[in-house]
Order: structure tokens, then sequence, then C-alpha cells
């Protein structure tokens, strides 16, 4: 097998999709996968040690929901032909199984066996898997967090094409015109000489969910408030407020977010280059965390 071929089959997953809803399980649970083969574990894993560490990353990095299902993916990624069990007999991979059952008959999954042995012996491959996987899934600004969460160290492998969909060159220098090149949260505008610092254009609905490279779906962040915002601290609504979790807590919650809860942010230059509330929505319903605070 090539190792375009495998970055191919990873890239084809089915995920559940409706209306740029996320479901980020299945990838999470690949870059499970993947530390371990890193680690040097390449065998089977058992759902007992996959579940409380992927229940984990999908309050982390996936979308607010009430009941977090880790059965799922466990269970569908065979169905992609990347995921084998130690017990196939007992499984039927277009059902769904209890968290009870999967533990009661110590059900352990793992890639095929082929991939491992690619996977094992190129370490270049892995991390362009790995690379591939955040990319399609994930805004850049999470990346370093996911794969310090799943015990991942990788490094870019430059040689191995990994397609994914372009992004327009120019929506960054768009967006920070848009709002005169200063978050618009905080005001940050620093300079070096001419060189705009940790300034920049954040995608409301990420890229990876089909949000466009507009003007309408951008806001200029500081590269703090940007990340905050990809992790779900804090929000906009349709009127442009700044709406914070009341899940923030700790040392510099308040310069950092508590102080804006409720304020407007600095509108862009032109009306026309207003944040659609389509796109504030989807960010409220697929990022953000808890609930809003009252004070």
């Amino acid at each position: 097998m090539e190792e375009q071929n495998i970055l191919e089959q990873f890239k084809s997953i089915k995920t559940w999709q409706s209306k740029g809803t996320r479901a980020p399980h299945k990838p999470l649970l690949m870059l499970l996968a993947l530390g371990e083969i890193q680690r040097g574990n390449a065998g089977f894993i058992p759902y007992a040690t996959i579940e409380p560490r992927l229940k984990d990353l999908l309050v982390d990095f996936g979308p607010p929901r009430k009941t977090i299902y880790s059965t799922f993916p466990f269970i569908r990624l065979a169905n992609d032909g990347l995921w084998q069990f130690n017990k196939p007999e007992l499984l039927n991979t277009k059902q769904d199984y209890t968290s009870k059952y999967l533990l009661s008959n110590d059900v352990q999954g793992k890639f095929p066996d082929e991939i491992v042995q690619h996977l094992k012996k190129n370490p270049s491959l892995l991390s362009s898997v790995a690379e591939l996987i955040l990319e399609q899934n994930f805004p850049e600004t999470i990346h370093q967090d996911i794969l310090d969460a799943v015990g991942l160290q990788i490094t870019f492998n430059p040689s191995v094409s990994r397609p994914v969909r372009r992004r327009d060159p120019l929506f960054r220098e768009n967006v920070l015109k848009a709002y005169e090149y200063q978050c618009a949260v905080c005001g940050f505008s620093v300079r070096l000489k001419n060189k705009i610092l940790a300034l920049e254009a954040a995608h409301i609905k990420w890229h990876q969910a089909g949000g466009p490279d507009e003007e309408v779906n951008g806001l200029a962040l500081c590269a703090t408030h940007h990340k905050l915002f990809d992790l779900g601290a804090f929000t906009l609504n349709y009127e442009l407020q700044m709406l914070v979790s009341d899940e923030v807590n700790g040392q510099g919650a308040n310069e950092w977010l508590i102080q804006h809860h409720g304020k407007y942010i600095k509108p862009p230059q032109k009306k026309a280059f207003y944040p659609s509330p389509n796109f504030t929505a989807w960010h409220v319903n697929e990022v953000f965390k808890g609930g809003y605070r009252e004070c």
C-alpha cells in the first residue's frame, strides 16, 4: 500500500454531517490511536482505555452536547476500512452498542495490520496522517492543544501531498483591513516597523465546516482571543455582543474575557462586512462551551 493511498483512505472517512454540524468523534479516535502507535503500542486498544480519554477529548474539542457518544466512532470507524476488532464475531458495525456491552465483553480495536505496519516504520507518514486529520477537522489555533491531549508529537513533512480544501490567500488581509488592523475584542494593534504582529483573521464558521473565506465570516482577533474563540471560551450574538462562557475561570480570566462580557465588539468599517447571523449562530451551537455568564 502506497503512502498516498493511506492518506487518501484517512481523508475519505465518512463523518455524520448535517448543515455544518460538527462530528469530530472519528477524527479524535484516530488521533488517539496514532498516539498509541507512536508510543510503541501497536496492538489492540481496549474500549475501557479509549472511553474516558475520548469523552474528555469530545468535551474539550467537540461541539457542546448534553450526551457524549464514545461508542459510535469506536464501532463505525470499521465501516471505513480503518478499524478492526479483537472479537469481530460479537459486533455488527451497522448497529449501535452500549458502553456496558463493549466493556463487559472486553472489546478492543485498532487500525488494520497493514496500516499499522506502515505507520510504525514510517514516522513521517504517521505525522502526515495526524496533520491531515487536524487540517480537515479543526482550526490551526487548537492543533497543538489536541496533539498534547492525545500525546502525539508530529513533524510536518512537506514532501507528502495532503489534499485539503484550498483557502483564499486574501482572506487574512481582507478581514484585517475590514477591522482596521486591530483586534475586534481588545483593540490590540502592534507593529514591528511595518509588520503586523500577532493579529489574525478568524473564521467564525470554521473553514473545516464549510465556512467561506469572506469578510462576513471573519473577525480580526489577536492571537490570544483567536484561540479562546476557537476553543469556545466566548462567542458573539447577532447584535455582536461578546458573550463569555460561565465555565471560564482562573488567573487572567477577567483581563482577557470577563471584563469584555456583554460589550459590543469593534465593528468592521463597512456594514457589508458585519458578521453574518448565520455564522455567529453556528459558532454558538457548534463551538461555544457552557452557558452565558450573568456578569
